[in-house]
């Protein structure tokens, strides 16, 4: 894929307008990608001497933020809120951002200030496969000439999870992570078994982790052990990583794997088997090689770590070249994230006991006491506990008044075609809140009043697009 001609002309013009600015803020989301996007545009306006300011939020708090700076940059968020409705004459904003947009193209043509959005969508490429908020940032500076920072656009794209449908990254996303092997930052491997933890983890530990269909050795060590065993690639007195597996040792994990899921999913979706176990990995080969950093799955858990507990500056710092008093920081960060999601987990399934509310079409938990940042990972990870073919809801106070809603799904149901973000999206505008976000992994903000109207309709809108 090449960048469309007129997407190409938006980031020469941003690029004008940053060489024309000096008062100059950034705001970006929280997770991965958003990260990466800040670090990516903070590097740019460092490298071309430009003072700046740089602040992570949640979504909710951007519907009619002040803006105070004569231009504002946006990152992997602003499409899909109404950023600009205090935007004063003369001031600019710049959105780069791959989540479904509120405006469209031509939304800036009778404006007194300087509005430019470019998002993907509007050029007809995916956002949720093709390219995201760190990938869009990454063109930036790549229209400025720096593509040695094409590494922590892959890392933003592993992050988002942009290559999830195929195993592999498609369109735009190709681009950056050749740009990254020529740059010498990042070592690909076709077709690997796509599980986490291959330097860091045993294999045992790692297979039981696998949730996007509930299998025996899900969440099940002893499951796992006994697999492992059987196939003669894994002894009780030598525990083995993934990576220290030969490649017949791999396909025979494969084949088993293939086995597994057969026995349990609906025949329409045996096809996309192979797409829930392999996929590319990626090796950061500037990174030392017995750390975390250097595998690109564990680095992107890093770098949501941080977001998740307000410690964007440390991961940014990390992307910024930081490796000595940072990476300690980002070390105990990632230590406490783990007992948090582990807590968190444990309050809403233990053992065979869960909180798990299940409907004709979703499923759902009350996660009060779950701190928001957090419920969408705690989300996903729960999905190991529970019906696979339905998306599970979690929902967390955010304060008296408010709900944060995190959807998560099994990939096999992204295959059907549907949208959950968009759902979303829809759904929580009806109640009075605002959401949006992929296919597969979306969020919204409600009020504390309305959780049941939302149940309600979501489960109805649902009719029909579910296989029970």
């Amino acid at each position: 894929m090449e960048m469309p001609q007129l997407m190409s002309q938006q980031y020469h013009q941003a690029r004008e307008i940053i060489e024309q600015s000096e008062d100059i803020k950034i705001y970006s989301h929280i997770d991965c990608d958003g990260i990466c996007s800040g670090a990516i545009l903070s590097t740019i306006l460092d490298r071309q001497n430009k003072p700046h300011d740089i602040e992570f939020v949640n979504l909710d708090v951007l519907d009619d933020i002040e803006l105070d700076h004569e231009l504002t940059i946006f990152s992997d968020l602003g499409s899909g809120q109404r950023i600009d409705t205090k935007a004063k004459d003369s001031q600019k904003i710049i959105i780069l951002d791959h989540h479904p947009p509120l405006r469209d193209i031509d939304y800036k043509n009778d404006k007194n200030y300087t509005y430019l959005e470019i998002n993907p969508l509007h050029h007809g490429i995916d956002g949720s496969y093709y390219v995201c908020g760190g990938g869009l940032c990454y063109f930036l500076a790549k229209e400025f000439g720096y593509t040695d920072l094409s590494w922590i656009g892959v890392l933003s794209a592993i992050g988002d999870m942009q290559n999830t449908k195929s195993g592999h990254f498609e369109g735009l996303n190709e681009i950056i992570q050749q740009d990254a092997i020529d740059e010498g930052y990042l070592e690909v491997t076709k077709n690997d078994i796509n599980i986490y933890g291959r330097n860091t983890r045993p294999l045992f530990v790692a297979l039981s982790y696998f949730s996007d269909v509930k299998l025996p050795i899900t969440n099940n060590t002893t499951e796992t052990m006994a697999v492992l065993e059987e196939l003669g690639i894994d002894e009780k007195h030598n525990r083995k990583t993934l990576n220290e597996l030969s490649m017949p040792e791999k396909a025979k994990l494969y084949q088993k794997l293939v086995e597994m899921i057969s026995k349990v999913v609906p025949g329409k979706y045996v096809k996309y088997i192979p797409q829930l176990i392999i996929g590319d990995s990626y090796t950061f080969l500037k990174e030392d090689e017995d750390s975390f950093l250097r595998d690109g799955s564990e680095f992107s858990t890093a770098m949501n770590a941080c977001g998740r507990n307000h410690e964007e500056k440390v991961a940014m710092e990390v992307l910024k070249g930081d490796r000595i008093e940072a990476l300690d920081e980002l070390e105990a960060i990632s230590k406490t994230h783990r007992y948090n999601l582990a807590t968190s987990i444990s309050s809403v399934a233990e053992n065979d006991e869960t909180n798990i509310i299940e409907l004709e079409n979703l499923q759902y938990f009350d996660g009060t006491g779950i701190k928001p940042e957090i419920v969408g990972t705690v989300t996903g990870m729960i999905l190991g506990y529970c019906n696979w073919k339905k998306p599970i809801i979690g929902f967390t106070q955010t304060d008296e008044n408010g709900l944060k809603v995190s959807l998560r799904c099994s990939r096999l149901l992204s295959y059907d075609g549907i949208h959950f973000g968009n759902i979303i999206r829809e759904i929580s505008s009806e109640v009075g809140g605002t959401g949006g976000g992929h296919a597969m992994a979306c969020g919204a903000y409600i009020p504390t009043d309305k959780k049941d109207e939302f149940i309600e309709l979501f489960n109805e809108r649902l009719n029909g697009k579910i296989t029970n």
